[in-house]
């Protein structure tokens, strides 16, 4: 049996991962809301807030927002009036987020630093799950798929957005030589460290296509799943239902 797993171009045991990812997003937890302006050319924010109007956050509802980290999609979803619960595996993008938050005067969302392959959270507490960016970081992703299963109630959905491949040709070769080329000098200008945003990048070379994802969400015990490419596929809205 295999016990390595990927770490952008590396394969690498899997405590090993789960130690090197935490320290790629403590080292960029402070830039990290500025480089995605700079490496998106601040597209990630109409990406998000699409992906919020799929989620269909409602007034009350219990949402949990795993990976959630700098509270991009809680504060969004929050305005909705739904109960947001903020998680992510890594404490400092946690403490960004809260600071944001107090700046913003956001009230009322809760801030727990969880590992998304073991929630503490008891089953089917939450009426939607969501993760944005931050599935393709997770050691185990069948691991935390059948977390997100396990703590939903019994009609939730699980929404997801990530990075995958476009299927635009020319797109796609001018993507590759920017991602691989540049992000790696920005996040070197702007946050003082290449290699963080580099491994980022592989990570999403490495991540499974949008239909074999699918399959891990449907093997996950999900429903009705969908994929909603954007760009072509180099981003992607999945989804799926708890019954």
């Amino acid at each position: 049996m295999n016990d390595q797993v990927s770490f952008g171009y590396e394969e690498v045991a899997p405590d090993e991962k789960t130690r090197r990812v935490g320290a790629v997003f403590s080292n960029v937890a402070k830039k990290y809301d500025i480089m995605n302006d700079a490496m998106s050319g601040g597209m990630h924010r109409l990406w998000k807030d699409r992906f919020v109007k799929r989620v269909k956050p409602q007034p009350g509802e219990a949402i949990l927002d795993m990976a959630g980290g700098t509270g991009d999609i809680a504060f969004r979803m929050a305005a909705a009036g739904a109960s947001v619960t903020v998680s992510d595996i890594n404490q400092d993008m946690l403490d960004v987020g809260v600071e944001r938050a107090m700046e913003r005067g956001i009230d009322g969302l809760v801030w727990s630093c969880q590992n998304a392959e073991e929630l503490s959270f008891s089953s089917r507490t939450f009426d939607a799950y969501t993760i944005a960016f931050g599935i393709r970081n997770v050691t185990r992703i069948d691991h935390a798929l059948a977390e997100a299963h396990r703590v939903l109630k019994f009609g939730g959905r699980f929404y997801c957005l990530e990075f995958s491949a476009t299927e635009w040709p020319g797109f796609k070769e001018v993507y590759d030589v920017y991602s691989h080329k540049l992000v790696p000098r920005i996040g070197q200008a702007i946050a003082g460290d290449a290699d963080s945003y580099r491994y980022l990048i592989e990570s999403i070379r490495r991540f499974p296509s949008m239909p074999a994802f699918e399959g891990m969400i449907r093997n996950a015990g999900f429903v009705n799943t969908r994929v909603e490419p954007i760009l072509g596929g180099l981003v992607a809205i999945h989804s799926g239902w708890k019954v």
